[in-house]
């Protein structure tokens, strides 16, 4: 569960002040798939960025899972994001000397509670990842380094996924087999989900769908 109050942030730019989020209070509750559309720089990002626990905003609170986070410190907002929130960025964040494989080793040592064996390679096969397992992000395309980010955010079984522009480099198929898949995780295993994104056919697959303009969202 996330839940926003009253939350704003500014950005300073030089003698002229950046409303990036106007004042927001709402509840996104577990089972939900949410969408967030906008144009380029209407706050989405910025949104996602303080919803993860990446920003702090200017005024106002925000809960995960009914703890404050905006007065934590660093310490305690990283363990945060660790334990409760899956990432998936467009900056996908794939170790370059790891493999496919070792990328989620690596979660495994970060952090006790990941996917069982059985799961985790039913995920690689929804998927379409079995092929590029002992690859490095080198050696694979951009729409399966997107697919392999999406794979890391789901292993860790957050309670949250923070979707930015997630089909943002994969085709119609691969993009709907995707959201189909954040659709099952959100509803079968109790998660929040919230999608970023210019793509409206992904809309379909959400239960809100919220519009973005000027640091103002609202319910469409």
């Amino acid at each position: 569960m996330l839940e926003f109050k009253n939350v704003t942030k500014y950005f300073q730019d030089g003698n002229q002040k950046i409303e990036a989020v106007k004042p927001t209070s709402l509840k996104f509750n577990q089972t939900e798939l949410i969408a967030i559309i906008g144009p380029s720089g209407s706050g989405k990002s910025t949104f996602l960025t303080m919803a993860g626990a990446l920003q702090t905003p200017t005024s106002g609170e925000i809960l995960i899972n009914g703890k404050e986070v905006s007065q934590m410190s660093q310490k305690a907002l990283a363990n945060t994001r660790m334990q409760e929130i899956g990432f998936i960025l467009q900056a996908t964040n794939l170790v370059p000397f790891l493999t496919v494989k070792q990328q989620f080793k690596l979660l495994a040592k970060q952090k006790k509670d990941v996917l069982s064996q059985t799961e985790y390679k039913q995920l690689m096969s929804q998927l379409n990842l079995e092929a590029i397992e002992n690859k490095l992000p080198s050696e694979i395309s951009g729409g399966q380094k997107q697919r392999v980010a999406i794979a890391k955010a789901l292993y860790t079984q957050p309670s949250i996924i923070l979707a930015d522009e997630p089909t943002a480099s994969l085709d119609t198929q691969n993009a709907m087999e995707v959201m189909g898949i954040l659709k099952a995780q959100t509803s079968e295993k109790n998660k929040t989900c919230i999608v970023v994104t210019h793509d409206e056919r992904l809309t379909s697959y959400c239960d809100k769908v919220y519009h973005m303009e000027d640091g103002v969202l609202t319910h469409t």
